[in-house]
């Protein structure tokens, strides 16, 4: 499409990236004053390590960014804020050295000793830790620090104007407290002189335009000290506010579980005399309990996990598909995540323009993705490495490849050759210890046997097609066509050792005629059956 083309498709697309970025046309139809920058955000608390739900925050905040920018000549900008002036809550489970991390509860993060030892405190860490793998992926983003914005005096403007909307803003939060909080609320947290930590204490404002609060110290003692520079920062649903009109931000998007933070958050931001920025709420990512992913917990995936045993772009399709929908997100999603990328990838030429801007991959790959197709699915690779066992090695893998596809080399399908990698990983950690292959039933060892007389009148090199008709045939024979589930089921959990499995007529192509008649006769063995023996002699013979 041409580029007019192009914008005139992506404002009636059902595609939800365009959908939120013409809230932004909506928001500034003839742009910001002076030309300045749409300013996108996302949000991260670096009080335990990043995980996948930060990272896939800002991938699907990206996406909409390239979304608006093929509707609009309007630049962009994209703020990866660390809220790393919070107060340190708790220790979390996932990190070394605890006990000295609980001697620091309460002080801000970003004043507070990194427990790995690396950097040179707990929020430098993680603040790293965010960044490289934010660069790894290749966001356009500026990184801007809490510490960094409060100490330099950016936001001291912002908190006189919280300062002289205090009693507003106190209006607005204390209906939304408990007694016991609404007692020692105070939108302003004044960092204690004495002990370094953030103070959950009342506040009294002396002079909101001089930045002068007067509070009680831990000690007892009343106080009256500066609000700027870093003396003092803000609870986080004012900062968030606060933030929004400092920064001039026009889009975040946020999980579920803050939808009454967004909106009190709002209504602080009209307060301040701002102006809210558009927003998404997204599902939260479960573990595979049912539960809520936790930086301080590390329980669900983590990005790393995904990149050891998958390519970065089906994480970016998993992220993209139902971000409305709850989704459980752990290694048993990631096969199917990587094989409805690579066939959403394959659809996308022969679509409809208008179609493709609803497919998912024009989102990840900001545009057209890269052409070639994969010619086997990642799943077949997973039941190869499983079948090879131990010994499995990629150019193991890539010898039943070269008789399966015979134009097929690693230089000509580098991505192929990653995926197998990819494959042999996930297999060796995460599907070889749950393999276990049980003894047929005398009506599967039955269907075996017709199965392997059938394969042994196919010559080696049949194709997929005509393997999986007999197949399927030979199921039907056995267990009719109403129960062929049952068929397929014996043949992964007997043949492969796993309740799901590929389409058979392709594995054995893959695998070949001779090697499935040796796993048949391997099982019908393990079934005390005569017949497996002579299966298994006829197999060598077919072989030699």
């Amino acid at each position: 499409m041409t580029d007019p083309e192009l914008r005139a498709a992506a404002l009636d697309s059902k595609a939800w990236p365009y959908e939120e970025a013409r809230k932004l046309l909506k928001r500034w139809p003839d742009g910001k004053p002076g030309g300045e920058a749409i300013v996108f955000e996302t949000g991260y608390g670096p009080s335990g390590l990043p995980h996948i739900g930060t990272f896939n925050e800002v991938l699907r905040t990206t996406m909409v960014r390239r979304a608006f920018a093929e509707l609009s000549d309007v630049p962009t900008r994209l703020v990866a804020f660390s809220d790393d002036m919070d107060g340190l809550r708790k220790v979390p489970d996932n990190v070394p050295n605890g006990a000295m991390l609980a001697e620091h509860l309460g002080r801000p993060l970003s004043r507070i000793p990194d427990p790995f030892g690396r950097y040179d405190s707990f929020a430098a860490h993680n603040n790293a830790r965010l960044r490289d793998f934010l660069d790894r992926y290749g966001f356009e983003y500026e990184f801007v620090s809490a510490t960094d914005c409060y100490a330099s005096g950016r936001f001291d403007d912002a908190l006189r104007g919280v300062l002289r909307h205090h009693d507003a803003i106190m209006a607005i939060m204390l209906p939304t407290l408990g007694p016991e909080r609404r007692a020692t609320y105070s939108p302003v947290l004044p960092v204690s002189p004495a002990s370094g930590r953030v103070l959950q204490v009342p506040v009294e404002v002396v002079d909101a335009d001089a930045g002068l609060i007067a509070f009680v110290d831990e000690d007892g003692g009343r106080i009256v000290a500066s609000a700027l520079g870093g003396r003092a920062k803000l609870q986080w649903k004012v900062d968030w506010a606060m933030r929004w009109v400092a920064l001039g931000v026009d889009y975040e998007m946020a999980g579920k579980d803050l939808i009454d933070s967004v909106t009190q958050s709002g209504r602080i931001a009209r307060a301040l005399g701002g102006r809210p920025p558009e927003g998404f709420t997204y599902e939260m990512f479960l573990d595979e309990a049912g539960q809520k992913i936790s930086k301080s917990k590390g329980n669900g995936l983590t990005l790393e996990q995904w990149l050891d045993y998958a390519p970065p772009e089906s994480l970016a399709f998993y992220a993209y598909r139902e971000p409305r929908k709850a989704k459980q997100l752990h290694l048993g999603v990631i096969p199917r995540a990587v094989d409805e990328y690579w066939q959403s990838r394959a659809l996308y030429p022969d679509q409809p323009a208008r179609e493709r801007l609803g497919n998912p991959v024009h989102h990840i790959h900001a545009g057209p993705p890269p052409t070639g197709e994969l010619p086997v699915t990642f799943g077949l690779l997973l039941n190869l490495a499983g079948v090879l066992g131990s010994g499995a090695s990629r150019e193991g893998v890539w010898g039943y490849l070269a008789r399966y596809l015979p134009d097929a080399t690693p230089e000509r399908h580098p991505e192929l050759d990653r995926l197998i990698g990819h494959a042999l990983a996930y297999n060796r950690d995460v599907v070889a210890p749950t393999l276990h292959r049980r003894a047929p039933e005398p009506v599967e060892a039955g269907a075996l046997r017709l199965l392997d007389e059938g394969l042994a009148a196919l010559p080696e090199g049949t194709g997929a097609e005509d393997i999986q008709t007999l197949v399927y045939e030979t199921g039907k024979a056995t267990f009719g066509k109403e129960a062929l589930r049952d068929w397929f089921r014996a043949l992964y959990e007997t043949l492969l050792g796993s309740p799901q499995g590929p389409r058979m007529g392709s594995f054995i192509a893959l695998y070949g005629i001779a090697n499935t008649r040796r796993l048949i006769a391997g099982a019908l063995a393990g079934a005390g059956e005569q017949t497996g023996t002579r299966a298994g002699e006829r197999a060598e013979e077919a072989q030699g």
